[in-house]
């Protein structure tokens, strides 16, 4: 079996982001991976821990997780069933069905169609792959932390991280990174969209807490319960996690910029951490001191995506009247 499922991503500098802040802007591609976005560092790592036990893999996906699961499958040679739920483009949809996976449709949004995988784990004996919460899962996305870190050089580290957060498995294996590379004291902006917002509700009410419906547009940000280990992250100080929330129309916003921009078409989720440059936070968070001025280089995870296209990008310019 290949060491590893995923590709050793660019770190790009952006010039338009770099002028926007006034500090140097790097970018973790994540949306080059062979899957679209980061998330087969962790599921690649996850189903090879538990390979050659599994007459299949499971997994519940609004996108990306199911993309990578279908992926890894496909070249580990064990069949794939996607649960998406309903709420999922059919663009998604077809893009599981070309990587080879049974796709069935469950429910209105992710937990549906996570209660759904785990029967079918149960029922048909298959490997249950969660799209955020395990340690592989964040063992494996701590991968990108060290090639950043090998990137920039011996002693550098960036002033802040930006990063999107759907169920907190980014910023769980982010955070596992930072403790491997010395970057604790780096702190993180963890951007959500309006509508899709588990961790800012926890961070809130001071416990996990569960939303009663997603009705964002950013559905790969879908989950309606943060991870216990995520939230446990922002309630201890280390690193420092500074929880925003933008709107779907920043988030639209910022895709659409970033197209201009950078020339690469990323997903709502991914938007939501762009938006934070785009719509001036970062400005406004360094104003009211919370983080410094100056800034050391700041590194922005583009977490990628695989549900969208333009067609999708036009029909959510239309529905949010952009």
């Amino acid at each position: 079996m290949q060491e590893h499922f995923h590709l050793n991503t660019p770190l790009l500098e952006s010039v338009s982001m770099s002028k926007l802040l006034g500090t140097t802007v790097y970018m973790k591609m994540e949306n080059s991976q062979p899957s679209g976005s980061f998330k087969i560092r962790g599921i690649g790592h996850l189903c090879q821990q538990l390979s050659g036990r599994s007459r299949g893999v499971v997994c519940a996906s609004g996108g990306n997780a199911g993309m990578a699961a279908a992926y890894v499958a496909r070249k580990m040679g064990v069949p794939a069933t996607i649960v998406v739920p309903s709420s999922s483009p059919q663009l998604v949809v077809r893009r599981l069905q070309d990587e080879g996976a049974t796709v069935r449709i469950v429910g209105k949004v992710w937990d549906d169609a996570n209660a759904e995988a785990l029967r079918l784990s149960e029922s048909e004996g298959l490997t249950f792959v969660p799209p955020f919460d395990h340690p592989f899962l964040w063992e494996g996305h701590a991968s990108m932390i060290a090639e950043v870190s090998a990137s920039l050089g011996s002693g550098v580290k960036p002033g802040a991280i930006l990063l999107s957060v759907g169920g907190g498995g980014l910023l769980c294996g982010v955070i596992q990174g930072m403790k491997d590379v010395g970057w604790m004291d780096v702190p993180i902006i963890a951007m959500e969209t309006v509508g899709a917002d588990c961790l800012n509700a926890a961070i809130k009410a001071g416990k996990v807490v569960t939303l009663d419906g997603i009705t964002s547009e950013a559905k790969c940000l879908g989950a309606k319960t943060v991870c216990q280990r995520a939230f446990e992250y922002s309630r201890s100080g280390e690193p420092k996690i500074i929880s925003e929330l933008v709107t779907d129309q920043q988030a639209l916003t910022a895709i659409d910029t970033f197209l201009d921009e950078e020339r690469v078409l990323v997903e709502m989720a991914c938007g939501a951490a762009l938006a934070a440059v785009y719509s001036g936070l970062i400005r406004r968070l360094q104003e009211q001191g919370r983080l410094p001025t100056p800034l050391r280089p700041l590194l922005v995870i583009v977490c990628g995506g695989s549900s969208i296209n333009m067609g999708e990008l036009s029909a959510l310019k239309e529905k949010l009247h952009i």
